[in-house]
């Protein structure tokens, strides 16, 4: 069985003494029930690049995984502003978001190069977490498969079969994050199922079945025990109800099956 992971995406939210005291918070609320959590799910919390050594610090000891929000796909260069795999990983981190929806629609970041971006993450040994989602106008046009699928094959392009399986994809709809709708569990499986069937022709059958693919976009304490309880979604992608330590630690919690 496929252990399930919940990804807390901060975004670009709190100050390096406000995240510590949500993470003590955060911590209060579930190591009484880490050695449980661990058996079945992993928990990651991806802070802005600023945070990540005060996050990496207030983590420590615990069972919670630290993750990056973005990075280049260069280890060093002239490329102001931009972080490489390089400088996350002596700090702890493991996972890193690549081609989140604010990323391609705010920042323009195309395929070719969330592509790049995989393949270093994979490269320095790191688990990319690629998002792929489709917007509202595409949703409503019945384009949703489609575009997920262009997302999907651009973003793993030249994944090979040893590295295939330590790649999760998280769908996010783009008309779900952050407007307090959400896709329905049988709308979110669907497009889940799709994904595994495309890994599944383009990887083989083991790898398919171990592919982790979570659902992102207005992922509530309400809702997702609906969400991850459908067999081909593997947990969460959480922005906004991440920032809150009850919020998050009830979606941690959330039962399966």
């Amino acid at each position: 069985m496929r252990s399930k992971l919940v990804a807390a995406n901060w975004k670009m939210n709190f100050t390096a003494n406000e995240a510590r005291a949500m993470l003590a918070a955060l911590r209060a609320e579930l190591d009484p029930e880490s050695s449980t959590l661990a058996k079945d799910r992993e928990v990651l919390i991806a802070p802005p690049a600023v945070l990540i050594p005060a996050v990496s610090q207030a983590l420590a000891g615990s069972s919670l995984l630290l993750g990056a929000q973005n990075m280049h796909f260069e280890d060093k260069g002239a490329f102001t502003g931009e972080i490489s795999a390089p400088m996350l990983k002596p700090f702890g981190v493991t996972h890193v978001i690549l081609g989140h929806s604010e990323r391609r629609h705010i920042f323009g970041e195309t395929d070719e190069a969330i592509n790049k971006k995989v393949l270093a993450a994979l490269r320095h040994r790191l688990v990319p977490i690629l998002c792929v989602g489709e917007t509202l106008m595409q949703h409503d046009a019945g384009n949703a498969l489609e575009v997920v699928v262009k997302q999907l094959e651009n973003g793993l392009d030249g994944v090979s079969s040893e590295d295939i399986e330590r790649v999760v994809v998280a769908y996010e709809p783009v008309w779900a994050i952050g407007t307090g709708k959400n896709a329905t569990p049988e709308q979110a499986g669907t497009i889940h199922g799709a994904v595994r069937e495309i890994i599944e022709q383009r990887w083989g059958r083991e790898a398919a079945v171990k592919a982790r693919i979570i659902y992102g976009g207005s992922v509530t304490p309400e809702n997702v025990d609906s969400l991850v309880s459908r067999p081909d979604i593997d947990g969460a992608l959480v922005g906004g109800a991440s920032l809150r330590a009850d919020s998050f630690a009830r979606i941690v919690r959330a039962r399966v099956g």
